[in-house]
């Protein structure tokens, strides 16, 4: 069969943990034909959720590529997790899928991952429809799932089916939009077709009209038909609402029982008839601000937006063709760090089982592996062309641990291992901290996290246990200090002597050189960890040979790196030399270092020194019932409440959060609220810390600093 953009489907299946999306998949993969019979979750055998981990735990923790033909459509369906801590996966998903297939769990209703998603849908403007499925479970009410969707997503939410006997007889479908009702036989498959009972009938012929003048309204040709024979055609309903659809106007609802195999046919013709091509969706952004059409005669370009670590394999790559055609063989360019890959070999995916092709056209989803110097959100491009393809935003991280240290034959293991991971995993930011002396992972919540550490322990067979993670305090100064400090060591042969006098205060944008001193030489040192040392050469008469200033800088900074009252790093300190000794044999630039730092100590000490703290901007989104526990939790945690709002149908907190009281705030906020909150969170500033808090972080520290 030969594919053309036109006739392409991208898909992703998004929803709740729990509302079917993986066996949804198995069944669509079953009646396309695509596999000769359908796997289950409970056997471990489904084509998506392949891998150990997913088998062990029954859910989804990647999201899986899949493709099947139906009619004259190659639809490529990506199975996505229902859990937050793997929003990751969904977010990639979503930025190559053309129609987004939200399940619904028919007894569950809609629940609170189905409502987060839904953000970012709306973010990348996906059209999308919803399947209520599990019709079969005793408890399923679809008109209840119905209300509940218009009332959270708006009146664009339209059935274009309803169940004639949701619950365990469940059978029947009422199709609204072709006018007849599906009646499955009891093991699921092709259904008969039937007339809709009389019964149904006003219903149906409401949705009808409702979804005849949906279509009609996008066109002014279907507009004037519509209005001439009351009615539009299957050709021209099919045409209007595929417009509808594209532009957000519709989201269709349908119903089904994946586990039984009754109504995901439907669905696959819908996909096929209605949902958008490719070709049909805005053209892709590009990071200069520009727009790059969907053209399969173009120069050709490809995105990658998932790469993944298999055993015996190496690194996967997947990638949509944003234009042109990619060859088995070609030679592209990384238009993002300069280097050419060669696509030895070119597959489309159906779970872990890759099929090798030997040409994709634009708009088209595959996978390639062993790209050396390509990772996910990097564009391939013809050699020609030069532009990137506008990167997937992922989520800041949520939830920070520290690694506790392996053995140190294990150490450089465990870092390769975590490296790959944060190779394959954006959302997983893997940090080696210089000035805390520790590693420290950030991830998405503790599930998340825990699962990292599952993969190194049972993949590379690494121990690795999890700790507390230190804060980056800051130590700074609120008052000016004179002092002076002469170091003297005489132990045969050539000694040591420097003496210098020095005075510290604390530093601020624009402020004036101090009037009592000669200012010879003003350096503003950016500091690597934030903040500035002003460091003001003041030497008058050569007390000090001007040669030994940057020994003297270097002895101060020094100090600063490894701050008086914790070990923190130090900053906005001005630092005047004005004053001191030198010897014309034993002076010498160690000397003056060793000299500069100590009496910058004792400075530091006697000025009154100020521990700063890292404040997190902290917004929390959750459903009003759980507002109240919520804000008392963040009270004992010195928020600072910023304002609260609205969203939709929750309730909305701003706060300005201490770093250190956000250890474990992920667990703590999902038992709150049951998991239907979540929160995001991003450093906003240094702000002084109370005396009391001060006090108990030095006294915690001293035990753990070692004279500098």
């Amino acid at each position: 069969m030969s594919i053309t953009s036109k006739n392409i489907r991208n898909v992703s299946l998004l929803g709740h943990s729990g509302s079917g999306k993986t066996t949804f998949a198995e069944t669509m993969l079953f009646e396309a034909g695509a596999i000769p019979r359908r796997g289950f979750i409970e056997s471990g055998n489904t084509v998506s959720d392949f891998t150990n981990i997913e088998k062990e735990r029954g859910n989804s923790v990647f999201s899986t590529l899949m493709h099947a033909h139906w009619k004259d459509s190659k639809i490529n369906i990506i199975d996505t997790p229902g859990l937050d801590d793997f929003v990751g996966e969904v977010i990639s998903a979503l930025k190559v899928a053309d129609t987004s297939v939200i399940l619904i769990n028919g007894s569950q209703g809609v629940e609170v991952s189905t409502e987060l998603l839904w953000e970012y849908v709306q973010d990348f403007k996906t059209p999308s429809l919803f399947v209520v499925n599990q019709m079969d479970h005793e408890k399923a009410d679809f008109d209840v799932c119905l209300d509940q969707l218009k009332a959270r997503f708006g009146a664009n939410v339209v059935p274009f089916q309803f169940p004639l006997n949701q619950g365990s007889g469940f059978n029947k479908i009422v199709d609204a939009l072709r006018m007849v009702m599906y009646v499955f036989p009891k093991d699921g498959g092709k259904p008969e077709k039937q007339d809709i009972p009389e019964s149904a009938m006003p219903r149906a012929k409401e949705i009808h009209n409702q979804l005849v003048e949906a279509a009609a309204e996008n066109e002014e040709g279907l507009m004037e038909k519509y209005f001439e024979e009351g009615t539009l055609n299957e050709s021209d309903l099919a045409k209007g609402l595929t417009i509808a659809l594209s532009k957000q106007q519709i989201f269709p609802v349908f119903c089904c029982s994946s586990t039984l195999n009754m109504g995901s046919g439907r669905i696959m013709g819908f996909i096929n008839d209605i949902a958008p091509s490719p070709v049909d969706r805005p053209d892709a952004r590009l990071e200069n601000g520009e727009f790059l059409p969907l053209d399969s005669n173009a120069p050709t370009s490809l995105f990658i937006f998932k790469t993944m670590s298999e055993p015996q394999v190496g690194m996967v790559s997947y990638f949509k063709v944003y234009s042109g055609k990619i060859n088995s063989g070609d030679d592209m360019a990384n238009s993002y760090n300069r280097t050419t890959e060669r696509i030895n070999q070119l597959f489309v995916s159906e779970g872990k089982v890759r099929k090798p092709v030997e040409q994709l056209v634009a708009g088209d989803i595959g996978s390639t592996v062993k790209l050396k110097n390509t990772h996910t959100n990097n564009t391939l491009v013809d050699k020609s062309l030069g532009y990137n393809i506008e990167k997937i935003d992922f989520p800041n991280s949520r939830i920070r641990v520290a690694v506790k240290p392996p053995g140190k034959n294990d150490m450089e293991k465990l870092m390769k291992a975590l490296h790959q991971i944060e190779e394959e995993d954006p959302t997983l930011h893997v940090e080696q901290s210089a000035t805390l002396k520790q590693t420290i992972l950030h991830g998405q919540g503790q599930l998340h996290l825990d699962l990292i550490k599952y993969r190194i322990e049972k993949v590379n067979n690494i121990s690795m246990e999890f700790e507390k993670p230190k804060i980056p305090y800051r130590e700074t100064i609120t008052k000016m200090v004179n002092e002076s400090y002469r170091h003297k060591k005489q132990s045969g042969g050539a000694g040591q002597f420097g003496e210098v006098h020095l005075r510290i205060e604390p530093y601020y944008e624009g402020m004036p050189k101090p009037s009592d001193l000669n200012v010879r030489k003003e350096e503003i040192e950016e500091l690597p960890w934030g903040g500035k040392l002003a460091f003001l050469w003041c030497i008058v008469g050569g007390t000090i040979d001007a040669k030994y200033s940057n020994a003297i800088k270097k002895g101060i900074m020094n100090k600063m790196t490894v701050g008086p009252l914790t070990g923190s790093t130090c900053q906005n300190i001005r630092v005047c030399i004005y004053d001191g000794k030198m010897h014309p044999v034993d002076s010498n630039d160690m000397a003056f270092m060793t000299a500069a730092g100590y009496a910058f100590k004792n400075a530091f000490n006697q000025s009154s020194p100020q521990m700063m703290e890292p404040i997190y901007n902290v917004d929390v989104i959750c459903p009003s019932e759980s507002m109240g526990d919520i804000m008392g939790d963040l009270q004992t945690r010195r928020a600072i409440i910023q304002g609260m709002g609205t969203k939709g149908h929750y309730q909305t907190i701003s706060a300005k959060v201490p770093l250190s009281e956000m250890y474990k705030y992920c667990s703590t906020l999902r038992s709150l609220s049951q998991g239907r909150a979540k929160f995001t969170s991003e450093f906003s500033e240094y702000m002084p810390m109370a005396a009391n808090i001060q006090q108990k972080v030095i006294s915690e520290s001293q035990s753990d600093l070692v004279e500098a």
